[in-house]
């Protein structure tokens, strides 16, 4: 008898996912987890892009409480953008990492604290942090931000992923799966979001980010 509980064989072939993120979603930090996840099972060829939920909601009608997060979030974007264009692409999902840990599992609250840690540990110079409070590569994450919801429309939020270039928002999920069942839930969100015709799938939360 067929095992139907299994998850689907392994694609032969690699994959190319992109991933643009605002460090400071719980919600992002949750599915890049997941992504992690599914690359430790996965020939996958992962690169991770900014984005920006105070870019995204600029324009839009959003509460005063909302917007006051907004000079934190763009922080935490131009820093990532300054590390991308000054050291490569591969110090911006070490970088994330770093602050990702101190924003959502250790629930530092403190920019300062949390930018200064981050920088330390991807071994960036202490006074790299100035970056967070320049508007020098806002052009390029402007650009990287509009790349990414391009893909998608100004209706969503963040993650968005593209597999083999079939872009999508989300899944905002909670807690991050592991193992056979991250394997089950990403074969099954590409085959959703390949299909053309398919738009949206949604329910209304019913927990908030957990954390491992």
């Amino acid at each position: 008898m067929t095992d139907t509980t299994a998850p689907a064989p392994a694609p032969a072939s690699h994959t190319v996912v992109d991933f643009w993120f605002d460090p400071s979603c719980p919600w992002a930090w949750m599915t890049s987890r997941w992504v992690d996840e599914v690359a430790r099972h996965r020939d996958l060829d992962v690169t991770f892009h900014v984005m920006s939920l105070a870019v995204l909601n600029e324009e839009n009608d959003v509460s005063d409480e909302y917007k006051a997060n907004f000079a934190r979030m763009l922080r935490y974007t131009r820093l990532v953008t300054a590390a991308g264009e000054l050291h490569g692409q591969q110090i911006v999902k070490p970088l994330y990492d770093a602050l990702g840990t101190r924003i959502h599992h250790e629930g530092e609250k403190d920019g300062d604290v949390v930018i200064a840690g981050a920088v330390a540990e991807v071994g960036l110079p202490a006074d790299f942090a100035r970056y967070a409070d320049t508007d020098e590569y806002d052009e390029q994450m402007r650009a990287s931000h509009f790349d990414g919801i391009g893909r998608v429309g100004q209706d969503v939020g963040t993650p968005v992923i593209a597999v083999d270039g079939v872009a999508f928002f989300g899944p905002v999920i909670s807690p991050a799966p592991k193992g056979e069942e991250a394997l089950r839930l990403w074969d099954g969100v590409v085959a959703v979001a390949s299909y053309p015709g398919f738009f949206e799938i949604k329910r209304t939360r019913t927990v908030g980010p957990i954390f491992d």
